[in-house]
């Protein structure tokens, strides 16, 4: 693995650029699963929707981008759902049961602590009605906040991940990325980031604590 620049004198001039849903969320597929069978849905509906659904990739696809807004797309995704599902906050129904991912957290404040500079790189969910960022209480965390519906730009586009550097006012090489999906790693390699790809929350923070040079505590 690559190393950061300055390597002498942790966090300063350095930079950590984390995914939200993955990263600072435990694994959202569980909790997924069981919300599907509380709403009577199969317990892949929300995945299958979501991902193989031609109509359910297109609605995605436009929230992430900022081009319809997160009332719009809980109406039409409830309905490839099924006619019965309640379009009302589905987003915030769905997502409200996943738990933030406290090692993580704790590591991301470490680092801050430290003197990086963070930065949170996300594909939108919506803000309104409910907003993903809020619920999981780590909005204040970041220094910089690049999300894709504001930006009308969504990963893997390269142009998000310059403009995220942009913001720090850091080159690449001077930074580390943490992502759960590998294709989102490639275009942050190209501009000499140093990227992670979060598997395991325990694996991933045990790689960061070395790789960083901080410790994540709990309750700190």
């Amino acid at each position: 693995m690559p190393e950061l620049t300055d390597t002498a004198n942790h966090g300063t001039g350095k930079g950590l650029i984390l995914d939200f849903a993955g990263v600072l969320t435990a694994d959202p597929r569980p909790v997924h699963r069981a919300w599907c069978e509380q709403e009577g849905l199969a317990p892949e509906a929300w995945r299958a929707t979501l991902n193989d659904h031609p109509e359910g990739r297109r609605l995605y696809a436009a929230l992430e981008a900022g081009t319809i807004g997160q009332a719009e797309w809980n109406t039409g995704t409830a309905a490839l759902l099924g006619a019965h599902v309640d379009p009302v906050d589905l987003m915030g129904r769905a997502w409200t049961g996943v738990p933030a991912a406290t090692r993580m957290i704790a590591l991301a404040r470490a680092a801050r602590q430290a003197g990086y500079r963070l930065a949170l790189l996300s594909n939108s969910f919506g803000l309104d009605p409910h907003d993903p960022y809020e619920h999981a209480g780590i909005w204040d965390l970041f220094d910089v906040h690049v999300i894709s519906g504001r930006e009308g730009l969504a990963k893997p586009d390269r142009g998000i991940y310059q403009l995220t550097l942009d913001r720090l006012g850091l080159p690449g090489t001077a930074c580390v990325f943490v992502d759960d999906h590998p294709v989102n790693l490639l275009p942050a390699r190209a501009l000499g980031i140093t990227t992670v790809l979060a598997v395991k929350e325990a694996d991933t923070v045990a790689e960061l604590e070395v790789l960083l040079g901080v410790s994540a505590v709990l309750g700190a």
